[in-house]
């Protein structure tokens, strides 16, 4: 946790040597658009920045690049506002890396990708690569989906729900961390989709709130109330 004048910044990993890669340029592109009237009254003290510089972090040592991603997460009185997730190996050919920026402020929009047509009725769930438990599998199993998508990161999750290649992003299990799913939860809300805990309760990102997120994740961009409902209720006693 480190302290930024009054804004109060909690990272996933050391800082010391991010530190020094800090630019402060200005993308017009981004300024171009107007902060959400809702939001014209904060304060610094208001806000707490959730940062991950390396999601994916077991996917990246085994050369799975495509699934790594940078997240920042700004949340003000406990709620994810804003988000930038930058995915800066989302196409490799030989030599060449291009990599690409989402970001997004609820009440504002989503920007930097292009949101594909969702077949009505389709079932295709996102999920862990690699803590596939019983609980994630149980829960996966009773939404009887078409397709289930494994792969490794939070963050390249909420890229797949907000791209619309994915129709929910469920993990009924701990171990995802703030750090993981806010950036994710304010940029699919700009979106108008919804990502809370397994119990359809919002995932709070208070500076005081424990980091990791003990009841699971659920997001998605339409049929929320579906996913919810077909959680077992075994995995909710839980």
């Amino acid at each position: 946790k480190q302290w930024y004048q009054r804004r109060v910044a909690i990272t996933a990993g050391d800082t010391d040597e991010a530190t020094s890669l800090v630019t402060m340029d200005t993308s017009s592109e981004v300024l171009q658009h107007n902060c959400p009237d809702r939001f014209a009254d904060l304060k610094e003290s208001d806000l707490v920045i959730w940062v991950d510089p390396l999601d994916g972090t077991k996917e990246y040592t085994e050369g799975r690049k495509q699934d790594v991603t940078v997240l920042i997460g700004i949340a003000a009185h406990g709620r994810a506002i804003a988000g930038v997730i930058y995915q800066p190996w989302f196409n490799i050919e030989g030599d060449k890396v291009e990599g690409r920026t989402f970001w997004g402020v609820v009440g504002l929009g989503a920007f930097g990708f292009n949101r594909l047509a969702v077949p009505e009725g389709r079932r295709i769930i996102t999920t862990t690569r690699s803590h596939m438990q019983k609980s994630v599998q149980d829960a996966i199993d009773s939404c009887n989906p078409d397709k289930v998508i494994q792969i490794g990161g939070s963050g390249s999750k909420c890229i797949l729900v907000a791209e619309g290649v994915a129709d929910a992003y469920l993990f009924a299990s701990p171990g995802t961390k703030k750090w993981d799913t806010c950036a994710g939860d304010a940029i699919i809300t700009a979106l108008g989709g919804k990502m809370t805990d397994i119990f359809g309760d919002p995932i709070k990102y208070d500076a005081g709130q424990a980091y990791p997120n003990k009841t699971g994740v659920l997001a998605t961009m339409c049929d929320f109330d579906f996913y919810k409902s077909k959680i077992p209720a075994n995995i909710m006693d839980r």
